[in-house]
């Protein structure tokens, strides 16, 4: 096991167990079925996709290792990243209080639709990684950084965003929790801020991107925005 496929593995180990005590302790207990589904539903998943890139683009998942407020370069986006971080970071204690609580009645069918939700969003984020080497854990120009326009890129601006939005609404449906929905929307709006700041970075420094926004006119959804 080289170097970087321990540094990738290490951290998906440290961010399960950093979702399992957001989950468990808030819940104060372990009888929480919807919270071990969704631990075995998200960490596959994100395990799949890293095994993947580690073989096909190890260059990918090392700018993907470098993330969060602090790895930021741009002032903005380390103060939207450590909003974005705590309003995430709410999505998943508010749920295990409200398992605690008993606040919410959420029906078999839609618990299973929101961890469906969770697999499709990091399927679509699987997709633009595919199309695009150069998505980055941070908002940058890497070198020779060039404007993709194909695949998911030709449809929407920030694809993975919508992978991600996706991935996001199916979390409070699938830990059994209509709480949660407050601060994905919250998170969502700290998403749609990101990426604009992202388009103003993006077309000053990476040359054909103010001509690529022209051209896909939509940033997230299509004929929505």
């Amino acid at each position: 096991m080289n170097q970087l496929t321990r540094q990738a593995l290490t951290g998906l180990g440290q961010l399960i167990v950093a979702l399992a005590v957001l989950l468990f302790l808030p819940a104060m207990s372990l009888d929480y079925w919807e919270g071990w589904v969704f631990l075995i539903v998200f960490p596959v998943s994100v395990l799949v996709i890293t095994l993947y890139f580690l073989k096909r683009d190890p260059g990918l998942i090392e700018s993907r290792i470098r993330a969060g407020p602090g790895a930021e370069k741009e002032k903005s986006q380390r103060m939207i990243q450590a909003i974005a971080s705590i309003f995430f970071i709410l999505t998943f204690i508010v749920p295990g209080l409200d398992h605690h609580f008993g606040w919410s009645m959420v029906p078999l069918p839609l618990v299973i639709a929101g961890d469906i939700l969770v697999v499709l969003g990091l399927g679509i984020i699987f997709l633009v990684f595919r199309e695009n080497r150069f998505t980055s854990g941070v908002i940058e120009v890497g070198r020779d950084q060039t404007v993709i326009s194909t695949g998911p890129y030709a449809v929407v601006r920030h694809p993975m965003y919508a992978g991600a939005f996706i991935m996001l609404f199916g979390i409070p449906p699938a830990l059994g929790s209509w709480w949660a929905f407050m601060f994905v929307i919250l998170l969502f709006a700290a998403i749609a801020w990101r990426l604009i700041d992202e388009e103003k970075f993006l077309s000053k420094h990476l040359p054909g991107y103010h001509e690529y926004c022209g051209k896909v006119r939509y940033r997230l959804v299509p004929f929505v925005w």
